[in-house]
């Protein structure tokens, strides 16, 4: 298995990604530290992981509270022995941020993502990378970013200038934490159809050119080279072999997932 006697902290571990991303760790020999704001919602997704045979623990952590991401990164290391990959799926509600022109977007629907996504990304990749760096000598970070980050997309608001900032996090961090046998990689994804936030997103987007959603997501359909969108299960499968020791020589980089909707 790809990460036999990993310890893994998956953030927003109760989303479709977050989610996803643990199972496929978990399957592959990682034992995973669901970490999220509603202990329910992350205590379904450890009984499947449990189920299926993995190893899962759940804790409710506030990812934008630096003394909580702390504490609770503490907690994995003296439990567990180690942290060894740490992923950040965290996600936020679209309406009121997406579908509308920046230039009548109100200030609070550009700063919440951008206050939002990098912040969070900061604090829970110090808190990997002060413990991997100085106690492990190794270790991965995974972040999550989408498509609209590299490409001119119009109706995105402060979402697109957020990703851009992780992906500019991401490389920083890569080159500090390198030396010290620590990678740091962001996955770059297009819109998955079938999780509930890209159903909301897809809607504004739709609402705002007077179409349908399954107009919309057909037009998106046809920008990529595929002609069809990513698949939640094909971000969370790359997840697990970049965060294994196969992807060794990859740090400092943006994973290319969309599919063909943005080529390099």
């Amino acid at each position: 298995m790809l990460l036999e006697q990993k310890n893994a902290i998956v953030y927003g571990a109760s989303g479709a990604i977050g989610s996803a991303v643990a199972h496929a760790f978990a399957a592959e020999g990682a034992r995973v530290f669901l970490a999220g704001r509603t202990r329910s919602t992350l205590e379904v997704v450890a009984k499947k992981i449990q189920t299926a045979g993995g190893l899962a623990d759940v804790a409710v952590v506030d990812v934008l509270d630096a003394d909580a991401v702390e504490t609770h990164a503490d907690a994995v290391v003296r439990d567990a022995g180690s942290l060894d990959i740490s992923f950040n799926a965290i996600s936020l509600p679209q309406t009121g941020i997406q579908g509308t022109r920046i230039v009548d977007l109100s200030p609070e629907g550009f700063d919440l993502p951008m206050a939002t996504y990098p912040k969070a990304n900061f604090l829970t990749a110090r808190a990997a990378g002060r413990r991997m760096s100085s106690q492990q000598g190794a270790g991965v970070i995974l972040m999550i970013t989408a498509s609209p980050s590299r490409t001119a997309t119009p109706r995105m608001g402060g979402m697109a200038p957020a990703w851009a900032a992780i992906e500019s996090l991401s490389r920083g961090l890569a080159a500090e934490l390198g030396p010290h046998g620590v990678r740091v990689v962001c996955l770059n994804a297009a819109g998955m159809p079938e999780t509930t936030q890209l159903s909301e997103v897809y809607g504004l987007h739709a609402d705002a050119y007077g179409i349908s959603r399954d107009a919309f997501q057909a037009r998106m359909e046809g920008l990529t080279l595929r002609k069809r969108l990513p698949a939640v299960a094909e971000i969370a499968d790359v997840a697990a072999f970049v965060a294994s020791d196969r992807s060794s020589a990859m740090t400092g980089t943006i994973a290319n997932l969309t599919g063909g909707l943005v080529v390099d």
